[in-house]
């Protein structure tokens, strides 16, 4: 994988027009789903507060689905998401709502609820979220087509177990979320092409030395001030024109952009533009799908993959 060997500090993303096209790719995604409901309120409830809200959307998301959707949006077909959901009415409405939205599902079907969450979506645009309930991650003994992974072009994860990441190896670029756990990161023992998490979230903090071998190409996302990536430098986040709608889904549609153009052997500037872009057009939609970019608004294009109204 190519990368730039001199770090550029401050980079600013490349227009989205100077971008070259992206060849047709083989990526898949391993990972987790939460069943949350988008609430648009003026401000975060105080104690004892009763607030109004003028709208509320109930949707599948969560950092696997998230990417997953950004990646079948930018390729323009659907992309295998290897998943877990519970065998509920929760987990069952989630997996036809994910297929709507060009998904090719492999789904481990668990005895346990579906996990949920709750966001508030202040006037400013920024969530604040809770989750409801256990994490349930795809694994390696599960019965999935984990061998298809195998000479993928990417794969990119956000909740599995030890096993179920070196599976995630064979592809050619395989790159992750801190939100996998320090722990299975460091027990797996493989080797990340890109590790990209949010440089503001305490749970998505990794210590310089804790990943051996560590990974090739590192990023931490800080907002609106752009991130840092080793060793590439520090970048900005594009030029907005708009208020920010809703931040939800807007790191994980960043890590899908930088992933594909990874996976598509686009220097690190390529990628982290492309990434930019993906992160900044997901602000201006509510929820996380409803502003993603799609493969019909890049350079040779073709149709995108659309969510249902």
């Amino acid at each position: 994988m190519p990368l730039s060997t001199a770090p550029i500090s401050p980079f600013a993303p490349l227009p989205l027009e100077a971008l070259p096209p992206l060849p047709p790719l083989q990526l898949a995604v391993v990972g987790h789903v939460e069943v949350v409901t988008f609430l648009e309120v003026e401000h975060l409830p105080r104690p004892g507060e009763i607030l109004s809200c003028p709208s509320a959307l109930e949707l599948p998301a969560g950092g696997g689905a998230v990417v997953a959707v950004q990646l079948a949006r930018l390729l323009g077909r659907p992309v295998p998401f290897f998943t877990a959901l519970g065998r509920d009415a929760v987990g069952e409405q989630a997996a036809a709502a994910l297929t709507a939205l060009g998904l090719d599902l492999q789904v481990a079907w668990r005895q346990a609820p579906t996990r949920r969450g709750l966001t508030f979506v202040d006037r400013s645009g920024e969530r604040t979220i809770t989750v409801i309930g256990e994490r349930l991650s795809p694994e390696a003994a599960d019965p999935l087509p984990w061998e298809s992974l195998a000479g993928l072009d990417g794969v990119f994860v956000t909740a599995a177990d030890v096993a179920a990441l070196r599976q995630a190896r064979a592809a050619r670029l395989l790159a992750a979320t801190p939100r996998v756990r320090l722990p299975v990161l460091q027990q797996a023992g493989v080797r990340l092409d890109a590790l990209i998490g949010s440089g503001l979230d305490p749970a998505e903090q990794v210590p310089p030395g804790a990943l051996d071998p560590a990974p090739t190409l590192r990023i931490a996302t800080a907002g609106a001030a752009g991130g840092e990536a080793w060793p590439f430098g520090a970048f900005l986040a594009p030029p907005r024109q708009r208020p920010v709608l809703d931040s939800y889904g807007a790191g994980d549609s960043f890590a899908a952009g930088v992933s594909a153009g990874l996976a598509a052997g686009w220097e690190a500037a390529l990628a982290i533009s492309l990434g930019c872009h993906c992160g900044s057009a997901c602000l201006d939609g509510r929820g996380p799908y409803a502003g993603q970019l799609h493969a019909g608004q890049l350079r040779g294009g073709s149709d995108a993959v659309t969510a249902p109204d």
